[in-house]
């Protein structure tokens, strides 16, 4: 199967006047198409810095030192920012860890899913205001019609990262980078938004980059896993190989933090 993302030994530095840190250590790993990778690591490990490189959303002074991204066959890195426009949101979507802080707090979230389809000319304004309403019931949030007249400060949490999530859809992406998606909601409402997210993914065949420090998570929605610390790809493999047999011991703690884990 031909990769839909091949990252391709990535490296990435953030420079500064006292010393130049490498976030990201010859990084490689791919996504096929309709697939779901799990990049698992605590904080600081170089998980979201992997997924803003790959949507060239990097800010100085982190820049990429080596490597390559293809995607659908093209290298990301080769391409201007208009072509790296018209991807961003339309073929390749970010889900981020805090809604809050992404969506903006003086716009209707009807507004806010309406604008990502009419600024990649997917739809008029009328029909984006439309869309936007089917977008929020496909992510079951009730009295939609009602719910997209709504500020992000009038939605619970839950509802907010479900509005991430339309948004996220809403140009039917190939790709979805989620990072975190749950890490800000209770256990019950995360259990929701990853079933929601595992429905979803279905309908729309998506391939999904699953970016999470719980390998619990990735137990539950992933095919195949990458385990990252320090910045560098210390294992990856089969989710189920992975769970029964973890060759590195990083990936054992990982897995003995897991609650209910024999392996504590």
């Amino acid at each position: 199967m031909t990769p839909l993302v091949d990252v391709q030994h990535l490296t990435v530095t953030f420079e500064t006047p006292e010393s130049t840190v490498t976030a990201v250590d010859d990084l490689s790993l791919s996504v096929g198409p309709g697939e779901t990778v799990g990049l698992v690591g605590e904080s600081g490990s170089g998980k979201s810095v992997t997924a803003l490189s790959i949507l060239r959303l990097l800010q100085p002074p982190g820049r990429i030192t080596h490597g390559r991204i293809l995607f659908e066959g093209r290298d990301l890195l080769t391409l201007s920012e208009g072509e790296m426009r018209a991807i961003r949101g339309a073929r390749i979507s970010l889900i981020f860890q805090e809604p809050m802080s992404a969506l903006n707090p003086v716009m209707r979230v009807g507004d806010q899913i309406a604008e990502a389809l009419t600024a990649h000319a997917v739809a008029s304004l009328t029909e984006a205001r439309q869309e936007a309403i089917a977008l929020l019931e496909s992510v079951r949030i009730p009295d939609a019609a009602r719910r997209a007249r709504d500020y992000p400060h009038q939605l619970s949490g839950g509802m907010r990262q479900r509005v991430m999530i339309a948004i996220a859809l809403a140009c039917h992406p190939s790709l979805v980078i989620a990072d975190e998606p749950t890490t800000s909601l209770d256990v019950t409402i995360q259990a929701q938004v990853l079933e929601l997210l595992r429905e979803l993914k279905a309908r729309y065949n998506l391939a999904l980059l699953l970016i999470t420090h719980d390998l619990g998570v990735i137990a539950e929605m992933a095919d195949r896993v990458s385990v990252m610390h320090n910045g560098r790809l210390v294992e990856q493999g089969p989710v189920r190989q992975i769970l029964r047999e973890p060759v590195h011991d990083y990936t054992r703690r990982l897995l003995a933090a897991v609650p209910g884990s024999s392996r504590r």
